[in-house]
């Protein structure tokens, strides 16, 4: 009996061995789905942006950095907008409108990005990004390894994030340099720890088993969600160390 017994708990363990693997490979995979999801977003993007400056087009937004036309206008806000539906209408919307609204918003806020192009030098754009690039990946490794659960980050992050709102919409009317770096300050320090904390949300999500059409939309939501802190670091990034056109 005791060899059975021996016999019958390896069994079990082998099987809980097996079972921890496959979630382990699902989970990998589900993460590297999000990340390319992404990445794919940013690379729009910056084709907009690219195609704007090279092709003169970015006139019919823009005559110079800060000085936007009224479809420059429609363009910059327009990515809010969507994302402020998306709040409200998530669980209506389909499958197929959630992809739609991610590559809207993705390049649409490829305007954005042709402004910093046509504002920034290239070595600093290049500099930046891959400064940003490494800020994100670390930020996220960190989310994704970390045992402490960073739930207890979400209401700080938001206030933070609509603190910087209010403080960047402000400063467009009083143009004050100093509430700009400052706003830009703690705005990196926000999305840094919303990398972070999304990243460890995404994890979560996956090992509570959306299943449906919840997991469909979850591949879109999640991509969404660390673009958006990407291409923000970024910009900020950019707007306090970039290297301004002469």
């Amino acid at each position: 009996m005791a060899f059975e017994d021996f016999q019958n708990q390896r069994a079990r363990r082998s099987r809980a061995g097996a079972i921890e693997a496959d979630y382990d490979v699902g989970l990998r995979q589900h993460m590297l789905g999000i990340y390319n999801y992404m990445f794919a977003g940013l690379g729009l993007s910056g084709a907009v942006a690219f195609f704007l400056i090279q092709s003169g087009a970015s006139a019919l937004f823009f005559t110079a950095p800060g000085q936007f036309t009224a479809l420059g206008w429609a363009a910059i806000l327009a990515p809010l907008g969507l994302l402020l539906i998306a709040s409200f209408s998530a669980q209506k919307l389909s499958v197929a409108g959630t992809h739609g609204l991610y590559w809207s918003v993705a390049a649409l806020q490829g305007v954005s990005l042709a402004v910093l192009f046509g504002a920034y030098t290239g070595q600093s754009i290049t500099q930046i990004f891959l400064v940003t690039a490494t800020a994100f990946g670390a930020l996220s490794l960190f989310g994704y390894t970390t045992k402490r659960a960073l739930s207890g980050l979400s209401t700080f992050l938001m206030m933070g994030l609509i603190g910087v709102v209010i403080a960047f919409v402000v400063n467009m009317f009083v143009q004050s340099s100093m509430l700009h770096f400052v706003a830009s300050v703690i705005g990196v320090l926000v999305f840094a720890g919303l990398t972070a904390f999304d990243t460890q949300r995404l994890k979560t999500e996956y090992l509570d088993g959306v299943v449906g059409d919840g997991a469909a939309k979850a591949q879109v939501w999640g991509p969404l969600s660390l673009y958006l802190n990407f291409i923000n670091l970024f910009q900020l990034l950019l707007s306090l160390f970039g290297q301004r056109e002469e």
